[in-house]
């Protein structure tokens, strides 16, 4: 389990893993307990690794790219939201994420951490 705080201390979002399910997923929930998301591993896919988020109160997210090395992107009903990579950063252990205005930035950027988690890179 992993919480997100803000500068204050204040709960933004948990993350937590789900072990009882066919596939490992993750859930993504809100200060308040309300599940945001649930996060798993979607099948192959021909342009690298690809994972499915299904958003509770919004349209699902689509993730693909190279999870491993850190590049990927977020993606919306085909639409590009949000881009992690490492290429921004000379730091060997970091990377960067891109999110688009407008967007669920606290969403995002818990999608980001359990995918890194949940490749066993986290």
């Amino acid at each position: 389990t992993l919480v997100f705080e803000d500068m204050n201390g204040n709960k933004l979002c948990k993350i937590e893993e789900r072990l009882l399910t066919f596939k490992d997923t993750m859930a993504v929930e809100d200060a308040d307990g309300n599940q945001m998301a649930v996060i798993k591993k979607g099948l192959i896919a021909p342009l690298g690794d690809h994972w499915i988020v299904k958003v509770r109160k919004g349209p699902d997210l689509d993730v693909q790219g190279n999870i491993l090395d850190h590049e990927y992107s977020i993606m919306q009903r085909r639409k590009k939201i949000a881009e992690v990579s490492k290429k921004w950063l000379t730091l060997t252990d970091t990377y960067g994420v891109e999110i688009d205005e407008g967007q669920n930035d606290i969403l995002i950027l818990a999608v980001a951490i359990a995918i890194d988690m949940m490749s066993g890179r986290g």
